[in-house]
């Protein structure tokens, strides 16, 4: 749970509802086959119970009034990585900033996988 206190009170985010909001954005734009697992850990408990969810590779962090983002992609095969990389980038710092009214202040994307 984000919470940001403003003039107006308090504001709770639930980093769950990030995490679903920046993985459907991320999968919808081009060259995007699908999300990567984080890490091990949570690759094992994918595995196991047989999950497969839109945010397994997302972290969401909330420092110094702005959001730190973690994208783990899985590229399409024969695509540009930079412009995936890009395109990504940018719609999702739009989205988050659009939903929240907060500011950005880094996304890093990883390609951990290409797919045909």
């Amino acid at each position: 749970m984000i919470t940001i206190e403003n003039h107006l009170g308090k504001i709770n985010i639930s980093k769950k509802y990030l995490e679903y909001l920046l993985g459907t954005t991320a999968t919808k734009c081009f060259g995007v086959v699908g999300m990567a697992k984080r890490s091990t850990a949570q690759g094992l408990f994918n595995s196991i119970f047989r999950s497969e969810k839109i945010n397994k590779g997302i972290r969401v962090k909330y420092i110094k009034n702005a959001f730190i983002v973690d994208l783990h992609i899985i590229a399409s095969y024969g695509m540009n990585i930079t412009a995936i990389v890009k395109s990504i980038s940018h719609k999702v710092k739009y989205t988050l900033e659009e939903v929240t009214g907060l500011m950005v202040s880094r996304i890093n994307v990883f390609v951990d996988g290409i797919k045909v």
